[in-house]
């Protein structure tokens, strides 16, 4: 047994990757704001590729944490010397360990505020990158508007105040950058958004023209917020992940990071002061993130919803387990073949029908573990950027919905499950407003459609009601798998007429 840290990565064995570069020369170039289990698995073992390869050491990460329970992170990394272990399965149940040493150092924001901001304003910090979740960036998914309403938010917008959230540290970042002279550093999203870099433009840059409107609009004129398609699926590390890296490699981690071997990241080309070679260590460098992000959110991340929530009515608990039933399965290509890609644009190089059954494959995979309570987490804020869009363009061009309706039907019904005890607590910021809108349903079919600041005008749209109406029936009157069992007749009888 070797207790992860600088001294112990002599005496790993030959079946663990380690660094190859010197860690006592690294320098950040880089800060990220949220360090999370994703964070670990992709942009940082994208840079511990690329300093493996003889990358320049001035491109390292410090990883910042803002809210109280990222305080654990900072803790474990200074254990370790900011090493962790990041194991990959294959869907064959081979896997490989590798040692990341890309993070360099850890800031918690709270403890040290003045020390983040610092690191923002030096001169060596060139790109901000951010992992802050789908709801994070404070924009509301029916208008579209920055939203400034949080207690937080508003204290970082009063004058002369000690930042509490990202906004309020990036933004006094770029304000002393501004003042100092020097040029703004790139901010750089990774979440699960199209279009996350126009996005994060959108936020950051509305919260400095709240703050100091000179500074937003210097914001809006020289940040550049480049856009990006992230994808690796990661699972959520348990205490069994600690228990099976001691007992396959001998290596003692407080937090290991467990993913699938398949890994994708599509960057755009827009950065203020330079990036690293990222093209060299598999990274797609284009012009037009577009094509690969729609693809993504609107085939995994969408299929990712109607796997948690129609897997977790029918008495599952693991992605793997929903994927190795055929009825899942068609129903999970259907949408895709007749709702998402319709909707999509070509994506060079890729076919969307091999992608699709590949993402299958992947779903499948009993090795990862992955959990459908991950899947579900915020799904408020996750169903309007994945699903939604799908359904506004199908509904405009008179194409198929009904796919996507049962989604947000078993989505509904597995609030009403929840709230009447049968699944642990609504993990979402909008739980109390989700589980008042079904309770309305008894008497008011279709309420939960009304919830304007999730569906915006989409509830009021007949066709989709009525799609959403008979789902919801179905699912009361045939259960989960009745219901699939009852879209699957309904296209076959609808695919005979079309050939009659």
């Amino acid at each position: 047994m070797v207790k992860l840290n600088a001294a112990a990565l002599s005496t790993l064995g030959p079946s663990v990757s380690v660094p190859g570069y010197a860690l006592d020369t690294l320098k950040c170039g880089i800060v990220h704001f949220g360090v999370g289990g994703f964070h670990r698995s992709h942009e940082a073992m994208y840079l511990d590729r690329w300093l493996n390869a003889g990358g320049s050491p001035d491109w390292a990460i410090c990883g910042v944490g803002v809210l109280p329970f990222d305080a654990r992170m900072g803790e474990v990394l200074a254990e370790q010397d900011h090493l962790y272990t990041l194991v990959t399965k294959a869907p064959s149940g081979e896997q490989q360990a590798r040692v990341i040493g890309a993070v360099a150092d850890y800031l918690f924001a709270p403890d040290s505020p003045q020390a983040v901001i610092d690191k923002l304003a030096d001169p060596t910090t060139k790109i901000v990158s951010l992992t802050v979740t789908e709801g994070g960036y404070s924009v509301n998914n029916a208008t579209g508007q920055f939203e400034a309403s949080s207690a937080d938010v508003q204290h970082d917008l009063q004058p002369g105040a000690v930042p509490r959230t990202v906004f309020g540290f990036v933004t006094e970042g770029l304000r002393r950058r501004r003042e100092l002279g020097l040029a703004p550093f790139t901010v750089m999203s990774c979440d699960n958004m199209q279009g996350n870099g126009h996005v994060a433009q959108h936020a950051f840059t509305a919260f400095a023209r709240l703050k100091d409107p000179e500074l937003g609009e210097w914001v809006a004129q020289h940040v550049a917020f480049p856009n990006s398609m992230v994808d690796r699926i990661t699972p959520v590390t348990t205490d069994q992940n600690k228990r099976d890296l001691l007992a396959d490699f001998g290596i003692e981690d407080s937090w290991p990071v467990i993913a699938e071997t398949f890994t994708q990241w599509v960057l755009e080309d827009h950065f203020t002061l330079g990036r690293p070679a990222l093209e060299e260590v598999g990274v797609q460098v284009v012009a037009d993130v577009e094509p690969y992000e729609l693809m993504k959110l609107r085939l995994l991340n969408a299929s990712h919803q109607a796997l948690g929530y129609l897997g977790l009515l029918a008495g599952h608990q693991y992605v793997h387990e929903v994927c190795q039933q055929p009825l899942f399965v068609q129903f999970l290509l259907d949408y895709m073949a007749r709702e998402a890609v319709p909707t999509l644009r070509p994506v060079p190089g890729i076919d969307l029908g091999d992608y699709s059954h590949e993402l299958i494959t992947r779903f499948a995979s009993p090795a990862i573990q992955d959990t459908l309570a991950r899947l579900i987490f915020d799904g408020s804020e996750r169903i309007p950027k994945f699903l939604l869009p799908v359904v506004r363009e199908q509904l405009a061009s008179g194409g198929e919905v009904e796919h996507a309706a049962l989604v947000v039907a078993s989505w509904a019904a597995y609030v009403e499950a929840v709230s009447a005890g049968r699944f642990p607590a609504l993990q979402d910021p909008r739980a109390g407003a989700l589980t008042q809108a079904v309770q309305q349903e008894a008497g008011q079919p279709g309420a939960f459609l009304n919830l304007t600041e999730i569906f915006g005008d989409l509830g009021r749209n007949e066709r989709f009601r009525a799609a959403y109406l008979a789902a919801r029936d179905s699912l009361t009157v045939n259960g989960p798998l009745g219901a699939l069992q009852a879209l699957e007749h309904e296209k076959s009888r609808g695919q005979l007429k079309a050939s009659m």
